[in-house]
């Protein structure tokens, strides 16, 4: 993984209502990201495998891509979500 940093991505955690900004490397998966969004959002860990990850409007089928590979831009928005549809009361 490179350390230099390429900037910024923008992560929107819907269950918190919160978007958090992370520095980010080329080599940063999105696995990576969602599980650092999750963590800044709620300040605690948080089981990643109940949430996924979206990247220009579709849910990111391969979580261990790279950023760099996928062509992330600086500053690039991202939205995580619940993986599962929850009931409503």
């Amino acid at each position: 993984m490179s350390t230099e940093a390429i900037g910024a991505v923008r992560v929107w955690v819907i269950d918190m209502w919160d978007a958090v900004e992370l520095p980010v490397t080329p080599g940063y998966t999105f696995a990576q990201v969602k599980s650092a969004s999750l963590e800044e959002a709620t300040g605690r860990r948080v089981d990643p495998s109940d949430y996924a990850i979206k990247f220009r409007g579709t849910v990111v089928p391969d979580e261990s891509e790279t950023l760099d590979a996928a062509g992330v831009p600086n500053g690039a928005p991202m939205i995580v979500v619940p993986a599962r549809r929850r009931p409503v009361r």
